[in-house]
């Protein structure tokens, strides 16, 4: 048996960019920015190591992530990891990480500014990729009687989160 999944927390570094295959599928792709900081402890300097990843999507999920996505926007994506390298114009290998077949969550709450120097346009997405419950900030969900004053009984409705 094997298994190919990742699951990644970044910022969208480009607006999306939708197209039709010749089946008429829709395929919305963009690019994540995942920054990982690291020391800063007994005198080191702090370090940030940003890895870009290129997100494709399929279909339904496709139209909602080119409807309500924009760049700058934190967002969960799970899906399948490949790398490939290609040979540049300028003759210089390069390589690139990508994550196919997305299920993207928008992790932004709805009504929260935009970063200074962006719109506030395309509104928030009423719910997941796949249409299920709506997205919402990891952070603001807690399991029954997890934390604060708030003791939920088992039947209450939590949402999981997927991982």
């Amino acid at each position: 048996m094997t298994l190919n999944k990742i699951l990644l927390i970044g910022n969208s570094g480009t607006d999306p960019e939708m197209r039709y295959t010749p089946n008429g599928n829709a395929v919305t792709s963009f690019r994540l920015a995942v920054t990982t900081r690291s020391g800063g402890q007994e005198g080191a300097e702090p370090r940030e190591e940003t890895e870009w990843f290129t997100i494709e999507c399929w279909n339904r999920q496709a139209e909602t992530v080119n409807q309500y996505l924009q760049k700058g926007k934190k967002v969960f994506v799970e899906g399948r990891f490949r790398s490939r390298s290609y040979t540049a114009k300028d003759g210089s290998t390069r390589a690139v990480n990508e994550v196919a077949f997305a299920r993207v969550l928008f992790l932004d709450r709805a009504g929260a500014p935009a970063p200074a120097g962006e719109s506030e346009g395309g509104g928030q997405p009423p719910a997941s990729a796949e249409g299920g419950e709506r997205a919402a900030p990891a952070a603001h969900k807690r399991a029954p009687g997890q934390g604060g004053g708030d003791r939920r009984g088992a039947g209450d409705d939590v949402e999981e989160l997927p991982w």
